[in-house]
């Protein structure tokens, strides 16, 4: 394993857990594997060569698990690998891999874990939802678990001693299919109105957080947090995607699959200095860590607090702008003051509004074939940006920004302030002003981490000042 993350500045906490490695021997041990079960399973071969030819996505980012014979542990524990205690059927051992992105590899003691290839006995697949997964292809299959199942899972082709499912899950790791108590059901149902319906417009920012909160305390009242996650971030990526064309192309065509938004990777929220602790806050409400977080300096202008769910598996990169001689602050944890001026992350929520409130995602970050993804959107009349990570384990580039409208009552807020001019305040009022992305995403080597380095490149390329037109 190698590190990938570029060195710090002498002003910058050490990375210490964060130090993401590249676990190069891990990727070929696992997709070693899955290559040999989508040669011997003719319905996985055909999948995923529809998702790379329609969807520009790699199979191996779809992959949840795969199920192998005891003789595999001593390899993938040289791997990194080491064993996690999560519920999984008798006579069987859940391993995966903490300091990287990886399928979670299932080793069956009876020996029953290899297809006759000897390849992986089963493999199974993560769509966002796993009856749209079985509409989407036309199956007559079986769905255990009714809708609100913690798990849900359908047996979808059996060759060659090889057994393809599918899975859903709703904030659990484990591996056992239980049917949900009624009392449950009524409670994700419940839940999920009370998420799409939170108001995001309030009498002021300060009401909106309030009403957020009351709305998690009601969510927690039915359903447990890394459910009230799972079906937090679901709407948030309904309300991103209504905003934003690339978006709605591309998950049209990760729909004909019957993919859903599977394959996400994190959830980019820009904030205000003046909520940025309430949306840490609200983030811990529903079960995150705290990872990395980063300083950019003095010249970037913004720092980011990126924060895990660790069941329900979902990242957050949350920014916002940063004075000079706050770069050494753990500005997670406490209240930043009102400041004189505007940076990139500030002027984007005075124009659009916080991403936790009126403006949503600044852009959802999905995985894909990179130059795949890319040219198959140019087709669709999507443009993409130049790319702001270029590495061999981490490439990254923003489809071009969606143009927002932007009220009146903001322009002339932040022009009373002195923190536009009048010149600025025209183009915003006539041409409106970048809004969201999606964003491009290919990982190798199962690197977790950002490189710092990148972002502040792109954040600066984004700055609504910037991208005013005729400029």
């Amino acid at each position: 394993m190698h590190s990938a993350t570029p060195p710090h500045s002498p002003a910058s906490p050490p990375p210490l857990a964060f130090d993401w490695p590249l676990c190069f021997e891990a990727e070929r041990l696992v997709r070693g594997e899955i290559d040999a079960f989508v040669s011997a399973n003719p319905f996985a071969g055909r999948l995923a060569a529809r998702m790379r030819d329609e969807t520009g996505t790699d199979f191996f980012e779809w992959v949840d698990h795969l199920v192998l014979g005891p003789e595999a542990a001593p390899a993938l524990q040289a791997a990194g690998f080491t064993e996690e205690d999560v519920e999984a059927p008798p006579g069987t051992k859940v391993f995966w891999h903490p300091r990287a992105m990886m399928p979670r590899v299932l080793i069956r003691e009876d020996r029953g874990g290899s297809a006759r290839n000897g390849g992986p006995a089963a493999l199974a697949v993560k769509p966002e939802s796993i009856v749209d997964f079985v509409a989407a292809h036309d199956l007559d299959v079986e769905i255990e678990g009714s809708f609100g199942a913690r798990l849900r899972r359908a047996r979808i082709h059996e060759e060659n001693g090889a057994t393809l499912f599918a899975v859903e899950r709703l904030g659990y790791r484990g591996f056992v299919v239980q049917e949900p108590t009624a009392e449950f059901v009524g409670g994700v149902l419940r839940a999920r109105e009370l998420w799409r319906t939170r108001k995001r417009t309030g009498a002021s920012d300060a009401d909106g957080v309030r009403h957020a909160q009351a709305r998690l305390e009601a969510v927690l009242a039915v359903v447990d947090r890394d459910a009230a996650c799972e079906l937090f971030f679901a709407e948030e990526r309904v309300y991103w995607e209504s905003r934003n064309r690339a978006a709605q192309v591309q998950k049209r065509r990760q729909d004909r699959l019957g993919l859903g938004w599977g394959n996400h990777d994190h959830h980019t929220f820009r904030s205000s200095r003046a909520h940025f602790s309430d949306l840490m806050g609200f983030l811990g409400g529903l079960g995150f860590h705290k990872r990395e977080r980063y300083y950019a300096g003095a010249e970037a202008g913004w720092g980011a607090q990126i924060s895990e769910q660790p069941v329900a598996g979902i990242v957050v990169f949350a920014d916002v702008d940063l004075m000079p001689d706050e770069t050494t602050i753990d500005f997670s944890s406490q209240r930043l003051p009102p400041a004189k001026q505007l940076r990139t992350v500030g002027l984007w929520c005075g124009l659009h509004g916080d991403s936790f409130l009126q403006a949503g995602m600044h852009h959802l970050e999905a995985r894909f074939d990179f130059a795949l993804l890319r040219d198959q959107l140019a087709l669709q009349g999507v443009a993409t940006m130049r790319p702001f990570s270029d590495f061999d384990f981490l490439r990254q580039a923003f489809t071009e920004g969606e143009r927002w409208a932007v009220r009146p009552e903001r322009v002339e807020a932040l022009l009373e302030q002195g923190l536009i001019t009048a010149a600025q305040a025209d183009s915003f009022r006539r041409d409106g002003a970048i809004g969201s992305h999606l964003e491009n995403l290919q990982r190798k080597g199962g690197f977790k981490g950002f490189n710092q380095k990148s972002v502040s490149v792109i954040i600066a390329a984004t700055d609504p000042r910037k991208l005013q037109a005729g400029h």
